[in-house]
């Protein structure tokens, strides 16, 4: 492979940190041997520094020296100035082994893996051969670019030249099969190796980035002694396969084995948190932070924002965004998306304006945040002001999940045919989300005709799933057509598809109890029951007659009361109602949509026990109080 031009070997120059003394003049070369030369570049901590000596080299004669070369070299790529280091190396006469390992060791760590893999090329096209701890910095170039053909070429001369005892190539190889998804390639290495925490802890993650839990989980059950990093992996591992029960039961057995978790262990748990709705989890590991002065920088700061937006507490939320010394756009983005989601739409739409004040640039995530505030606020206008001026002002291209959100904003308040029309005039192809959103609408706003079209665009399509059926049926069960409802469903069934279950969950004494419709599996089940029997006769003498519409099934309305009353958020709530001391507020998170009849029942249910009750459904945060609802029955 040939050494390309568009490596970095040219540039300006690398600007001088603004901490450092760029006046001060350091101390003649002249005077100085070579070991002191290479001690002064060691102690460099600005480019600007090194920059200075480097001049000063050049001017004495020095430059060529292979051992200044090499410190230079690394004192740039320490600097993160790769790119003068190119050019040293490009002048340098004669590179040997140790220039290009500099070199290649600077673009690792900077990130430019290809240029890594094309020096190492160059370099064995220069019959200069390398040494382990080169190969282990190429094999690492390997696995992190994905370039699995040139990481067996290099697996092979390692083999050939007899560095695979190496540990540390070793672990490169496994983490290079790993990352490439060739687990028994990576697993083969592996068990040629004697117990290792490190090689462990890389095949937890290559196994749970293939979704390999079980396999992961069992490489994790033999290691002996497992340190933070290892009880990391395992617990992310869990996290990104949607196993968040499992990462926190995990964290609890690392406290329980006083393993110190890191900033990454506690972005994890927050993660799981945020998933499972688990405040009171989450407001420990927020205690544990201070308790162990664990940072608040951006990385942990942004983690514990998305956690108490998600989990319905908008004031934490905001209390941590205070509270931090450095805020970037992810921090902003961060906290907009969650008081738009918590019904704060106002003070969102006042943060960005903020944001922008400050000079930060707002990214496809913001103004995601920002028009969904629109939609759940109803401002049209508005939205349509922050959607033109997108490109226009901010030279960020509306993409397809933007479209999405003007189609929500208009479906909401029943601009239906304005939403249809968007969609047909847009340059994008509509996806199923956004079709399926205006779907929702003509549901929400009872309209037969173009929820009829729209279903048959994603049917002609192929991108009708599930959900698409159940709001067609929804649609045509509001009109009282019982039979084209039937014939929805059946068709739904021969295509293969199953209703997603509604699924509630709540946690209660750091513990996450989740409820199915009609569930009698919880220990609790008789008086969880006496409970909603108890509900539902206070919610008569309020004057409250259930919306049977929303019953799909063509049965007798008292049989609709019984489907109705035994949703699983229900069942959540009344498990809260009796496992709580009077006063506490009940969180329930639930997998779908909130529907009209619990809507209204929750708002009951609120003011008749005075309870704060805050709902998380797939669209958005309900705060029940008093009788009413943060979204002004607008959702």
């Amino acid at each position: 492979m040939a050494f390309p031009a568009s490596l970095p070997i040219s540039g300006p120059s690398p600007k001088p940190h603004p901490n450092s003394n760029s006046n001060s003049n350091p101390k003649p070369l002249k005077s100085l041997n070579q070991k002191q030369i290479i001690l002064l570049l060691q102690k460099s901590k600005y480019i600007n520094q090194v920059l200075s000596i480097h001049a000063q080299l050049i001017r004495n004669g020095l430059s060529q020296d292979p051992f200044l070369v090499f410190e230079l070299l690394r004192s740039c790529s320490k600097c993160h100035a790769i790119g003068y280091a190119s050019r040293i190396f490009h002048y340098a006469q004669k590179p040997n082994v140790y220039h290009y390992t500099a070199l290649i060791d600077g673009f690792v760590s900077s990130g430019n893996y290809l240029h890594a893999i094309q020096l190492y090329s160059r370099m064995l096209n220069e019959s200069i051969a390398p040494d382990n701890y080169l190969m282990a910095s190429i094999l690492k170039a390997c696995g992190s670019q994905l370039a699995l053909r040139e990481g067996r070429e290099v697996h092979g001369r390692a083999l050939k030249l007899g560095f695979i005892s190496n540990r540390m190539v070793k672990l490169r190889i496994v983490e290079l099969y790993g990352n490439s998804g060739e687990l028994g390639d990576a697993r083969h290495v592996f068990e040629q190796m004697p117990e290792d925490v490190v090689a462990s802890t890389v095949m937890i993650s290559s196994y749970s980035g293939q979704g390999l839990v079980e396999e992961a989980r069992a490489v994790f059950s033999g290691v002996r002694r497992k340190d933070t990093v290892c009880w990391t992996a395992m617990i992310d591992g869990f996290v990104r396969n949607g196993e968040m029960n499992r990462a926190l039961e995990a964290f609890r057995r690392m406290q329980g084995e006083n393993v110190r978790p890191n900033e990454v262990t506690i972005v994890c748990v927050l993660s799981a948190c945020s998933q499972l709705g688990a405040l009171e989890i989450g407001r420990w590991v927020h205690s544990y932070m201070r308790k162990y002065e664990i940072e608040l920088n951006l990385f942990v700061g942004n983690a514990l924002i998305n956690m108490y937006s998600r989990c319905g507490s908008i004031d934490e939320a905001h209390k941590v965004f205070d509270e931090m010394k450095d805020r970037d756009v992810i921090t902003y983005n961060t906290m907009i998306s969650g008081l738009s989601m918590n019904g704060k739409g106002t003070q969102a739409i006042e943060l960005f304006r903020v944001m922008i004040k400050l000079r930060l640039r707002p990214t496809n995530v913001t103004f995601v945040g920002v028009l969904n505030a629109c939609s759940h606020g109803g401002l049209v206008d508005f939205g349509f002001k922050i959607f033109d001026s997108m490109a226009r002002d901010y030279r960020v291209e509306p993409q397809i999940e933007h479209y999405g959100c003007m189609v929500d904003l208009l479906g909401r308040v029943g601009r239906l045919d304005e939403a249809y029309d968007l969609i047909r005039t847009t340059k994008m192809t509509p996806d199923h989300i956004m079709l399926g959103t205006l779907l929702s609408a003509c549901k929400m706003h009872k309209n037969l005709e173009l929820g009829e079209q729209i279903a048959k665009v994603l049917e002609d399509r192929g991108q009708a799933d599930s959900g698409t059926y159940v709001l067609l049926s929804q649609v045509y069960a509001s009109f009282g057509k019982w039979k084209e409802a039937a014939q929805v469903r059946a068709k739904m069934k021969e295509a293969g598809m199953q209703k997603e279950p509604g699924c509630s969950s709540i946690e209660v004494n750091n513990e996450i109890h989740e409820f199915l419709l009609g569930d009698i599996r919880h220990p609790q089940k008789e008086r969880i029951y006496e409970k909603l029997e108890e509900l539902i006769r206070l919610l008569r003498l309020e004057g409250h007659r259930p919306e049977k519409e929303v019953v799909l099934q063509d049965i007798e309305d008292g049989e609709k009361d019984g489907a109705l009353a035994i949703h699983s958020e229900r069942l959540a709530i009344c498990y809260g109602l009796i496992s709580t001391e009077p006063g506490t507020t009940i969180r329930v998170m639930k997998n779908l949509r909130v529907c009209y009849d619990c809507h209204s029942v929750i708002k009951l249910i609120a003011k008749i026990t005075r309870r704060k009750i805050v709902v998380r459904d797939r669209n958005r945060f309900h705060h029940f109080e008093n009788g009413a609802c943060t979204c002004g029955d607008y959702w």
